[in-house]
């Protein structure tokens, strides 16, 4: 059985988190401050945190240092902080993927979903070669001609997405909605900035890409020689 461990200050909350992750069969803890979640974590690791980062005693940037420290535990923030700064913060901090509050319940869980398949919780690897590029998204370990290539959160979370498609089109609302979420469908200038961004660190030629295609206007691709999944 998945254990999720949900960290957060607010009491409704950590209820609303329990109630519908158990009714979904999953394990739950919960934690309303950071060095409870901590000791949770150090006696039984979960499979996946949600992490508010507004705690009363440790900052939760504080805390997901911590759980980067014991390992690569998938950590989805949950916040009510809507500055982008606080928001790239914690992705460059390790976290897996950030909500803001309000949430809607079902994308929440989509969004563990994702954090545990991503970490291979879910027992299916990932696995891309292109040429002498290999991206390895469940260990979320990227290579150019045996060097490794260092990623961060939200281009592994765009590398993942185009993959799990099998070379097809991914539009660019799609995109933008499954890595950043809803209200983001028309920020198109997010792709253009991150796509180009893996480009520069994966293609031979980022102006003449053979990995990440794009379709102008529409969306991107993602074109392999082999996967594994």
């Amino acid at each position: 059985m998945t254990f999720v461990l949900a960290v957060d200050d607010d009491p409704a909350i950590l209820r609303t988190l329990s109630i519908n992750l158990r009714a979904r069969g999953y394990d739950v803890e919960t934690a309303g401050d950071g060095r409870s979640a901590l000791q949770i974590v150090d006696e039984r690791m979960p499979d996946v945190v949600i992490l508010d980062l507004g705690l009363p005693d440790l900052d939760g940037v504080t805390v997901l240092k911590r759980l980067r420290a014991y390992g690569q535990v998938p950590v989805v923030v949950l916040s009510a902080r809507h500055e982008s700064d606080d928001k790239v913060e914690a992705l460059d901090e390790g976290a897996d993927d950030y909500i803001t509050k309000p949430f809607d319940i079902e994308e929440l869980l989509a969004r563990v979903r994702a954090a545990i398949r991503r970490s291979g919780g879910d027992g299916s690897p990932l696995v891309v070669e292109v040429g002498d590029v290999l991206l390895d998204i469940t260990e979320r370990k990227a290579s150019r001609g045996g060097a490794d290539v260092r990623l961060t959160p939200t281009e592994w979370h765009i590398v993942e997405v185009l993959a799990r498609s099998g070379g097809r089109l991914v539009r660019q609302a799609d995109l933008l909605h499954e890595v950043w979420g809803p209200g983001y469908d028309r920020e198109t200038n997010y792709l253009r900035v991150y796509m180009a961004q893996l480009r520069r660190k994966l293609e031979q030629d980022p102006s003449r890409p053979t990995i990440f295609l794009t379709d102008p206007g529409i969306g991107y691709r993602l074109v392999s020689d082999r996967q594994s999944d």
